[in-house]
C-alpha cells in the first residue's frame, strides 16, 4: 500500500539521486586519461647516483603504471612527465632520534623525495604542473641493519610519490 509518506520520501529522494549521478559522471569526465608516462633522473645522474638513478626510473615508472591503471591508455592522451629533482636520505635510519619529547616538535629521521610531474598535451601545450615532495620516516622500511635497508627506503619513497601524483592528476 503506497502511503502519502512513501510518495514524499520518493519524491525528496528523487532529486538526490540524479544530483549524485551528475556529480559522479562529472568527475569521472575530469580524469584524464594518460597517454605516456617518462621519467627524467638526469638530475640524480649528475649528482652523483650513477646505477640507482636508473632504479629510480624504472621504479618510478613502474609504480605510475600500476597506480594510473585505468586512467593509462597509451597514446590517448598527455604525456606526464616527472622529473626527479632529489632525493635525500637521511644518514641515520634508526627510530626514535632527537632527544625530544613526544609532541615536542623534535624532528625524526625523514627521507624525502622531490618531484615535478607535468602533464604536457598535444604540440607541447602543459596542462599542468605539480611539484611533489615526499616525506617518509627514515624508520619506516624496516631494521636499519637490514642489508637492503637503503633499497627499501627507495622504494618506500618511491611508492609515496607515485600515490601523491597519481592523487595530483587523478583528482
Amino acid at each position: 500500500m503506497t502511503t502519502r509518506r512513501t510518495v514524499l520520501a520518493a519524491s525528496l529522494a528523487a532529486p538526490a539521486l540524479v544530483l549524485a549521478s551528475l556529480r559522479g559522471a562529472e568527475a569521472q569526465a575530469q580524469v584524464p586519461s594518460i597517454g605516456a608516462i617518462h621519467v627524467d633522473v638526469s638530475r640524480l645522474a649528475a649528482q652523483g647516483w650513477g646505477s640507482n638513478a636508473l632504479a629510480i626510473k624504472i621504479g618510478l615508472e613502474q609504480e605510475l603504471t600500476a597506480a594510473l591503471g585505468p586512467t593509462l591508455r597509451r597514446g590517448a592522451g598527455p604525456t606526464l612527465n616527472v622529473a626527479v629533482r632529489g632525493v635525500f636520505l637521511n644518514s641515520y635510519a634508526g627510530g626514535g632520534g632527537g632527544g625530544g619529547h613526544v609532541g615536542s616538535g623534535a624532528s625524526q629521521s625523514s627521507d624525502s623525495f622531490d618531484s615535478e610531474a607535468t602533464l604536457v598535451g598535444r604540440g607541447n601545450r602543459i596542462i599542468a604542473t605539480y611539484p611533489v615532495l615526499t616525506t617518509v620516516p627514515a624508520s619506516a622500511a624496516g631494521p636499519w641493519y637490514l642489508p637492503d635497508i637503503d633499497q627499501r627506503r627507495l622504494t618506500g619513497l618511491i611508492q609515496t610519490n607515485a600515490a601523491w601524483i597519481k592523487r595530483y592528476v587523478s583528482g
